[in-house]
């Protein structure tokens, strides 16, 4: 398309002013720049739009049937222009996720952001660790959640919290006070990799256990726990995962001995992500938010920056 809002400005002001002088005037243009500009507009239409009838320019038939259609488009992009100018609170939010956050903490977040900043609209992308990196670094999400190893310089990276993994299963015959390479023939189940819990689990145990037997590989949380209770088996996960199913007594945390795995949870952006006000409010919430529900000093989500 040829053309351009400016000229529709021009247009819709000659409408009005009739007089190329005036509207140069108001728009601080030269007169001659607004006769161009006309007969720009009408070459692109291929026809004249306005009549002209002593020293006047009056709309013709066509120019009348091309301001009806311009004139409600052009205050539409002018509103549009002004509300977002003039409105902090208004846009989209791409935010992308590692499945444990996604399932058990950004959920009430984003449900609570939301309800303080109703004309904000946030997508939600599910992927391990890995994947959400690279949708960072591609450009296709404005921020992430991630626990485990994020590597690249361009990616700045952001401790928002500590998790704690924790051996678990449905095997109360597997509860016994041991130590972890006791445990590295009975049958585990871990995430896929790329994972940055199966990541952080794995480093972890590497100079402790020689050959760990994984049996079954799986891309979700809840696929996993599905597995133990149906099955006598046992993995590293989570504790903020399976924090319900431990206190149901539907799974039991094995007290393996001098076992301390845990893994930061990381708020991550691109080094050259523009810093809107909007983003800036995200982030804000989000870092306080996940903080307070992850040291358990709330369970659901305040209204943290609600007048921000």
């Amino acid at each position: 398309m040829k053309l351009t809002l400016r000229q529709m400005e021009i247009f819709l002001n000659v409408v009005v002013s009739g007089h190329l002088t005036n509207v140069a005037k108001d728009m601080k243009l030269s007169q001659s720049a607004i006769s161009m500009s006309i007969k720009e507009l009408e070459n692109i239409l291929g026809r004249p739009v306005f009549d002209r009838i002593n020293k006047k320019l009056v709309l013709n038939e066509v120019g009348r049937a091309f301001y009806k259609e311009v004139d409600p488009i052009f205050k539409k992009l002018s509103d549009i222009e002004y509300e977002f100018k003039n409105s902090e609170n208004k846009g989209m939010i791409r935010v992308g996720a590692s499945t444990t956050i996604v399932d058990y903490l950004m959920p009430a977040i984003i449900c609570s952001y939301m309800s303080s900043y109703p004309e904000v609209k946030i997508t939600l992308k599910e992927g391990n660790t890995k994947e959400i990196a690279d949708m960072i670094k591609e450009g296709s999400i404005d921020i992430g959640f991630v626990e485990g190893f994020v590597q690249g310089s361009d990616i700045v990276k952001e401790k928002i919290g500590v998790d704690e993994l924790v051996v678990v299963t449905a095997d109360q015959n597997l509860c016994k006070k041991c130590t972890i390479d006791e445990l590295e023939d009975k049958r585990w189940v871990l995430r896929e990799e790329g994972s940055g819990t199966r990541e952080v689990f794995l480093e972890y145990i590497k100079e402790k256990v020689d050959d760990l037997n994984i049996f079954l590989e799986l891309g979700h949380t809840e696929s996993i726990k599905s597995i133990l209770m149906n099955r006598e088996c046992l993995t590293c996960i989570s504790k903020i995962s399976v924090k319900s199913e431990i206190e149901e007594g539907k799974l039991h945390k094995i007290p393996v001995q001098n076992f301390e795995c845990k893994r930061d949870f990381l708020m991550i952006y691109h080094k050259d992500k523009y810093h809107s006000a909007l983003f800036e409010k995200f982030v804000f919430f989000s870092r306080k938010l996940m903080m307070q529900m992850i040291e358990g000093e709330t369970s659901f989500p305040i209204n943290g920056y609600q007048n921000a």
